[in-house]
């Protein structure tokens, strides 16, 4: 797995990002910024540590699906991780093998620092190379969307 980062700094406190970021508050402001990975993205489940939450949206044919993933780690306004280990495919779970082997196990941290009213947001994540050219282009507008919506 190839290790990617992000960064983005935002105009707005760290306790404020971290609220639209993870859509504790409301979560459209989380489906906003990730639109930009899938038009339907959206989360089933909690941000509490240990928990189980679903990353889901529909493909181009109406069908449901994405990520199975747990919180690994949770300090608010400060740091989130997310351990990814399965695929959803519609109603059915997907653990085990070849389309899960190649990332399950990846993880995707968020850092928040705040400094002087600016929070810098850093993104850390595990990826397969299939994904590398993808993520490159996606995450700098999704960060970019996040940006204007938590300086509203």
């Amino acid at each position: 797995m190839k290790k990617i980062q992000f960064k983005i700094d935002i105009e707005s406190s760290a306790e404020k990002v971290f609220e639209t970021m993870l859509g504790l508050k409301n979560i459209e402001t989380y489906e906003q910024w990730t639109s930009e990975f899938n038009p339907t993205s959206t989360y089933e489940g909690t941000w509490e540590k240990g928990a189980k939450i679903y990353f889901i949206g529909t493909d181009e044919h109406g069908n449901r699906g994405g990520m199975i993933s747990e919180i690994a780690d949770i300090i608010p306004s400060k740091f989130v991780s997310i351990r990814h280990y399965g695929m959803l495919d519609g109603d059915t779970e997907i653990t085990q093998g070849e389309q899960v082997e190649k990332w399950a196990g990846g993880l995707e941290n968020y850092t928040l620092h705040e400094s002087n009213g600016v929070t810098t947001v850093t993104v850390d994540m595990d990826t397969t190379e299939d994904y590398l050219d993808y993520f490159k282009t996606t995450w700098p507008k999704a960060l970019d969307k996040l940006k204007s919506i938590a300086e509203k």
